[in-house]
């Protein structure tokens, strides 16, 4: 009996233990090392939202995003990994452990910084909406009654929800998994107008040479920031430690002017 209690007493002093260890690694922000550790930087991103992030004419993977995240990754001295993933389940995708971060015109809002953890901005956005250049829309209100499409899971669908009287004059809004898929719907007349992010909407524009216009007012301002799990602060931190220093030596304003056709970044700014 008494050895019985005696190995009851250890068990349970072990379990203690492991308990008591568990919980204090609980409070470790390894995020870094991780990363370093592993010598790769998982970055999810839509593949279809350019100039951000996008498959060019060879099918590889291109974009403003793309070419700032590289530069990290190099200078952290690891692996960038482009993982398209479903704009619609990102959160999920980042809090399963899939990908390390959300990186690709990525919207800080108040919803989502309730459940990530962001990096100051690094670029200004706005939601705006896209009609084909003959159409009789010139106003939000002329949208009355008509269809609008956005992409699902967007910031845009948050712009939408947040302007009622604009959502409820609407006849119908239409999700799509992608920005460009909306658009190629547009050009031939599913729908009446794109409510869209202001950066993919001038590089359609200016890209495609579709005859699309975009309407002076707007659903609102926004900033563009990285995403990273809630408890990640040493990784988020380096991250953006790193993009400080490309902006003091000058290589962020070589990207953005690659991309965006001048140095609108706002980092360090």
């Amino acid at each position: 009996m008494k050895k019985m209690v005696l190995a009851l007493v250890c068990a349970m002093v072990a379990a203690g233990v492991v308990f008591a260890g568990g919980k204090k690694d609980a409070g470790v922000d390894n995020s870094l090392q991780s990363i370093l550790d592993k010598k790769k930087l998982v970055m999810g991103l839509d593949d279809s939202f350019p100039p951000m992030g996008f498959r060019d004419a060879q099918n590889e993977i291109v974009g403003y995003d793309v070419d700032l995240a590289k530069e990290v990754a190099k200078r952290l001295g690891i692996e960038l990994v482009l993982q398209p993933i479903d704009w619609n389940a990102k959160e999920q995708e980042l809090n399963t452990g899939e990908i390390d971060c959300i990186w690709n015109g990525f919207t800080i809002t108040d919803e989502r910084k309730r459940n990530l953890l962001f990096t100051p901005p690094y670029l200004k956005n706005a939601q705006v909406i896209v009609v084909k250049g003959n159409s009789t829309v010139h106003t939000l209100s002329d949208l009355a009654g008509k269809t609008a499409g956005t992409q699902a899971g967007s910031a845009s669908i948050e712009a939408i929800d947040d302007a009622p009287a604009f959502k409820a004059s609407l006849k119908n809004v239409v999700e799509y998994r992608d920005f460009l898929t909306a658009l190629m719907d547009l050009d031939v007349g599913g729908i009446d107008a794109v409510v869209i992010d202001l950066v993919v909407a001038n590089d359609n524009i200016n890209r495609s040479g579709k005859n699309f216009r975009i309407l002076n007012e707007r659903l609102g301002e926004e900033e563009f920031g990285i995403g990273f799990r809630k408890n990640d602060k040493a990784l988020a931190d380096r991250v953006w430690a790193i993009l400080l220093e490309m902006a003091k030596d000058g290589t962020i304003a070589t990207i953005a002017t690659k991309w965006l056709g001048a140095d609108i970044s706002i980092i360090g700014k």
